[in-house]
């Protein structure tokens, strides 16, 4: 009886053996890739939203510069994936120059870019959605450009007419990390949008 009982104590004492060590690993490893590839559209729908917050806080920006400091703040928005805000001066004879250098360029982090997809519904305001950035149903908007004047108002620099538009971005082959940006010109709101599947949600 004590010998039986001795060889269950050496038994155990043995431990697990390198294959069934291995192939614990191997089980952890496939179950935290399949978790990896099934949590992708979370994270690519994280990463959209930093990029719609980061376009949102630049437009934002420009806007109270251009009220606070009582000067056009001009916006050009650069594929794939950059914003630049440059100061508008103003010199003799009240003529308005736009610095060489912008004040603020920001390029979106990660993967996100302006896009839209094959199919994407326009946002609730319908501003139009034939293009990744588009201002004035122009793609890339106006060609003399768009600015925040010191009144708040978003409007188009050749004209001085306010002008709506809609600033669209995501992941490349990611469909539900659609995000949108609109810009109403008569008072330089700006919103933003998430795309749920089933249509926009406000953010």
């Amino acid at each position: 009886m004590q010998e039986e009982h001795s060889d269950g104590l050496r038994r155990l004492e043995r431990g697990f053996s390198v294959v069934e060590l291995m192939i614990v690993v191997l089980i952890v490893f496939v179950i935290s890739a399949m978790a990896l590839i099934a949590l992708q559209p979370t994270i690519q729908g994280f990463r959209a939203n930093a990029g719609m917050d980061q376009i949102k806080g630049a437009l934002r920006q420009a806007r109270e510069t251009a009220t606070s400091e009582r000067r056009s703040i001009w916006v050009q928005f650069v594929l794939p994936n950059t914003v630049n805000l440059y100061q508008v001066n103003i010199g003799a004879g009240g003529i308005q120059t736009i610095a060489a250098q912008p004040f603020v360029s920001l390029p979106i982090e990660g993967t996100v870019q302006f896009m839209n997809f094959a199919g994407q519904v326009d946002t609730p305001e319908g501003f139009g959605n034939k293009a990744p950035i588009y201002f004035e149903s122009t793609s890339g908007g106006p060609a003399a450009g768009m600015a925040f004047q010191s009144d708040g108002t978003f409007v188009d620099w050749g004209t001085g007419a306010p002008i709506n538009g809609t600033v669209f971005l995501g992941v490349v082959g990611v469909p539900v990390s659609a995000r949108a940006i609109t810009v109403m010109g008569n008072t330089g709101r700006v919103r933003s949008y998430s795309q749920s599947g089933m249509g926009w949600n406000e953010q």
